[in-house]
């Protein structure tokens, strides 16, 4: 009996005191709006038809060139090609990390945020070019998401500079720290400029279609941001979408008139009682991981119009669902679905006009 009792009394210090690698922030976030209204539920996503399943773990993006091409990076390295009508997908390039956000510039290039190696470039050969791994002297952590400007300047964010992959999006997130940035890369100078920081784990990028500002979500706010580019409030932002109903991802613009919002899951009650207690977020750090709060498995992306309001609200709340989803691109009439998890990435036929 006194041996259960120290065991008992040693694993409450433990969880008390033992050091953890996160100082948590203490913040309020908003009430997590109901899904109803524009986010209803609703089993559109149950349409999605999986492809190159086995081929790979963690299909976290998706990039499409004209001729219907595909291409998408996995959690052990690899970026796979897959040509429509040539069989079995075919190895494009090796970055040895953790490929995430991918886009191809004006010639053709594909322009990677890799989660360790950083901003890389790969010519159709495979050939690989960093392009860039710190700014201002501080190095990239989670190199995540980009979009390309029609002057090739590179939009893109560090998700945080203190959590990488390997530590995971829970840790910063539970941390809510403000270790995000956005960023820009400017090809003909190789130089990388800071746009914004202090963000919550800097994620998905969108250009506005006229190229006077882009977007940027921040998963550990709940919401995106609109930085502007040109016009008499360049070099301010503003909140362009607040109190998402689920936790924000990737962000794509369909070049005119479409924001795709991929949203990981619904947001999580235990996740926002915990906001502004650091205390017991650092316990909750310390369980072990099956009984720290969990993702739903619900899948759930949200077409946003060029000033804000939904315009597209698709969900399947279900175990068997294409969740979580990560990334999402429109491209032939189809969206594309990336996803951390899944082994295989989804195609989602949009409804004629």
């Amino acid at each position: 009996m006194k041996i259960l009792v120290a065991l008992i009394i040693a694993t409450l210090v433990w969880l008390a005191f033992s050091p953890v690698p996160i100082e948590p922030v203490a913040w309020e976030p908003p009430p997590a709006p109901a899904l109803e209204g524009p986010y209803a539920p609703n089993d559109r996503l149950a349409e999605v038809r999986r492809v190159g399943r086995g081929v790979g773990a963690g299909p976290e993006d998706v990039a499409v060139t004209a001729n219907g091409t595909v291409y998408v990076g996995y959690e052990d390295g690899r970026i796979v090609r897959f040509v429509p009508g040539q069989g079995a997908p075919r190895l494009f390039a090796q970055t040895g990390g953790r490929p995430l956000g991918l886009e191809f510039d004006g010639e053709g290039r594909l322009v990677v945020c890799d989660g360790y190696q950083g901003l890389l470039r790969i010519k159709s050969d495979g050939t690989i070019e960093v392009l860039a791994t710190e700014a201002d002297g501080l190095p990239f952590g989670f190199t995540n998401d980009l979009d390309i400007a029609a002057d090739g300047t590179i939009y893109f964010t560090d998700a945080s500079w203190k959590f990488g992959p390997a530590m995971k999006a829970r840790d910063d997130i539970l941390e809510h720290g403000g270790n995000g940035r956005l960023m820009k890369y400017d090809p003909a100078t190789g130089r990388v400029t800071v746009l914004l920081d202090g963000l919550q784990f800097a994620n998905g990028v969108a250009l506005a279609p006229d190229g006077r500002s882009v977007l940027v979500a921040q998963t550990g706010s709940y919401n995106v941001l609109r930085y502007w580019l040109a016009g008499d409030r360049a070099g301010t932002h503003e909140v362009f979408f607040d109190n998402l109903p689920g936790i924000p991802d990737g962000l794509s613009s369909n070049g005119r008139d479409t924001y795709w919002l991929a949203l990981f899951t619904v947001r999580n009650p235990a996740l926002d009682a915990l906001a502004g207690s650091p205390w017991l977020r650092k316990l909750v750090y310390r369980l072990p991981q099956f009984l720290q709060p969990q993702p739903a498995p619900h899948a759930f992306v949200l077409g946003l119009s060029l000033d804000g309001e939904v315009l597209h609200n698709l969900q399947h709340d279900s175990p068997g669902s294409f969740a979580p989803v990560t990334s999402v691109t429109e491209a032939g009439g189809r969206l594309y679905l990336g996803s951390l998890t899944q082994d295989a990435f989804g195609v989602y036929k949009l409804p004629a006009p």
